[in-house]
C-alpha cells in the first residue's frame, strides 16, 4: 500500500468522526430540555400558628364516677382473672406474689398483714393515705408510672371500662362496701333576667 491509499484511508476516517461529531451537535441544540418554571400549583404549607398541627387531639376521659354507675361486678370478675395468678381476692386468703386484695378498696395502701410491700408502695402510703377509687383507678391504669419500682409487673388496664368494672368487684370484696364516688351535679341555670318593663316601685 502507498502513502496515497494510506492518505485516503485516514482522510475517510476523520471525516466520518466529523460527521458524527456535528451530527451531535445537531441533536443536541434540536433536544435541548426547557428548564421548568415555577410548579403551575403551590400546595398549602402547613399552619405555622399551631404547634401540633396534624397530631389528633387526646381523648377526654369519662369521669370516674360515671363510670362506676354503669360499672358491673360480673365483668369486673371476668377482668381480674388475669390478676389470680398474683392475688387472691377471697375473705381471709393468703397473700401470694401480691397482697390478698379482699377488702382493699379503703384500705391503708401498704398495710395489708403479712405481705412485704416495695419501697414504692410504702412511698406512696404515706403520701395518698388509702386505696381510693380514683387512687387504685389511677394505679390500675399504669402501676409503673403510678409509683416507680414498684415490684408489680402488670403493665396496666387500658381500657376505662375495664377498670370501672374492676373496681366495681373490688367493692363488692366487703362486708361494708364503700360507697362510689357521686358524679359532681350539673350546674343550675341561670336565673332569668329581670324584665326591662319591671315598672316595680321601690319607695
Amino acid at each position: 500500500m502507498d502513502g496515497f491509499e494510506l492518505n485516503k484511508i485516514i482522510g475517510a476516517i476523520l471525516g466520518t468522526l466529523l460527521f458524527v461529531m456535528g451530527i451531535g451537535f445537531v441533536a443536541e441544540a434540536i433536544y435541548s430540555p426547557i428548564n421548568a418554571g415555577a410548579p403551575g400549583y403551590a400546595l398549602p404549607m402547613p399552619d405555622k400558628g399551631s404547634g401540633e398541627a396534624g397530631k389528633p387531639a387526646a381523648p377526654v376521659a369519662t369521669p370516674l364516677p360515671v363510670l362506676l354507675a354503669d360499672a358491673s361486678v360480673d365483668k369486673g370478675e371476668k377482668v381480674v382473672k388475669k390478676c389470680q395468678s398474683c392475688h387472691d381476692f377471697t375473705q381471709g386468703g393468703p397473700n401470694k406474689t401480691g397482697p390478698n386484695l379482699y377488702g382493699v378498696v379503703g384500705r391503708k395502701i401498704a398495710s395489708h398483714e403479712g405481705y412485704t410491700y416495695s419501697q414504692a408502695l410504702q412511698d406512696l402510703a404515706s403520701k395518698e393515705g388509702v386505696w381510693t377509687y380514683d387512687e387504685l383507678n389511677t394505679f390500675l391504669t399504669s402501676p409503673k408510672a403510678y409509683a416507680p419500682g414498684t415490684k408489680m409487673t402488670f403493665a396496666g388496664l387500658k381500657s376505662e371500662k375495664d377498670r370501672a368494672n374492676a373496681l366495681a368487684y373490688l367493692q363488692s370484696l366487703s362486708s361494708s362496701p364503700v360507697p362510689f364516688p357521686v358524679a359532681d351535679a350539673a350546674p343550675a341555670a341561670d336565673a332569668a333576667p329581670a324584665a326591662s318593663g319591671d315598672t316595680t316601685s321601690t319607695q
